[in-house]
Parts: C-alpha cells; sequence; structure tokens
C-alpha cells in the first residue's frame, strides 16, 4: 500500500478519460469513503448523485463557461449536494466529502476532477434539472469521473510552496 503522501502527490486533476467504463465496485468504493467524510457534530449534510448516463454527463460539459469541459469524456460523475440548514458548517463538510472521492479516485486507478458549481452562474440550475436536485439541496460541485486519458507529473516534493507555512507567528 502507498503512504498517504504518495497518493496526495499523484492526485492530479485528470480531465481527459478514456472510453472504458468505471465499474460500479469503484464508484461504490469512492461512495464509501465519502459516506465516512467527518462533518460538523456528525450531522452528515451531503448527500450524492451518480450519473453514469452518457446524455446527462455531456449535458454537465455545459454547466460553465470555462471549467466543465472534462464531462465530453467522462464516464461517470459523482455530484455532491448538502442540506444548508443542517450546519454553518455545510460547504466544509461538503468539501472534505469531495476530496475523499477525490483520493480514493487516484488509488483506485481512475481520474478525477472537481467542477465547483455552487455560486457559478447558471451551473447549480443545470445540474439540478439535469438530475432531479431537490430544491432544498444546494449543489457544491460534481466530480467528473473516468480512466486517465492524460498523464499528470506527481507533485514535487522539493517544489512545494513551503513559505506559505508559518511556525508559531505569521
Amino acid at each position: 500500500m502507498d503512504s498517504f503522501i504518495q497518493l496526495c502527490r499523484r492526485r492530479r486533476s485528470i480531465r481527459k478519460y478514456t472510453a472504458q467504463p468505471v465499474e460500479q465496485e469503484k464508484i461504490d468504493y469512492l461512495l464509501r469513503c465519502a459516506l465516512m467524510a467527518p462533518s460538523s457534530k456528525r450531522t452528515n449534510p451531503w448527500e450524492f448523485y451518480v450519473v453514469r448516463d452518457e446524455a446527462k454527463l455531456r449535458a454537465m460539459a455545459g454547466c460553465r463557461t470555462y471549467g466543465s469541459g472534462m464531462f465530453q469524456t467522462a464516464m461517470a460523475a459523482i455530484v455532491v449536494s448538502l442540506d444548508t440548514t443542517l450546519s454553518d458548517t455545510w460547504m466544509a463538510d461538503g468539501a472534505i466529502a469531495a476530496e475523499h472521492i477525490l483520493l480514493a479516485a487516484e488509488e483506485q486507478g481512475l481520474g478525477a476532477c472537481w467542477c465547483q458549481v455552487y455560486q457559478r452562474e447558471g451551473a447549480e440550475e443545470l445540474i439540478r434539472s439535469l438530475c432531479d436536485v431537490p430544491e432544498n439541496r444546494t449543489v457544491l460541485c460534481v466530480i467528473s469521473l473516468g480512466y486517465k486519458d492524460e498523464e499528470r507529473k506527481d507533485y514535487d516534493l522539493d517544489k512545494l510552496p513551503y513559505n506559505k507555512v508559518h511556525n508559531e507567528k505569521y
């Protein structure tokens, strides 16, 4: 098993996918990982919508002017939605669950990419209509999934922005 830092080094946003379908077992694994994500007071404000329908995936590519083209080749997607009334930390709770999905996808040999939907003009409305997301849920993001059809270099540990780290004081 890889160390966690090796997994983090490898996990990159992948925006091009092969036509190989993503196995249901892998989707189930990603969802189990997301369901174990921490949330404030264990409110679990998130819900996840799995999309495999090709027409819906391709339509998702139009949810943003820039930043959603990966749905043109994605073989699956997971919509991360939240009940904002359960906790004032709903956005952090959703982001943690989404990151669990992204890391689990890398571990499973899949490519994945976060597409911001919340507060992006028209994006939430499109995703909501495609996936029948209830009005009482806020869509934070959609994660595209598939087998990688592009390679990205691992993060170089020597080139990380260590100047962003402060000890004891700013």
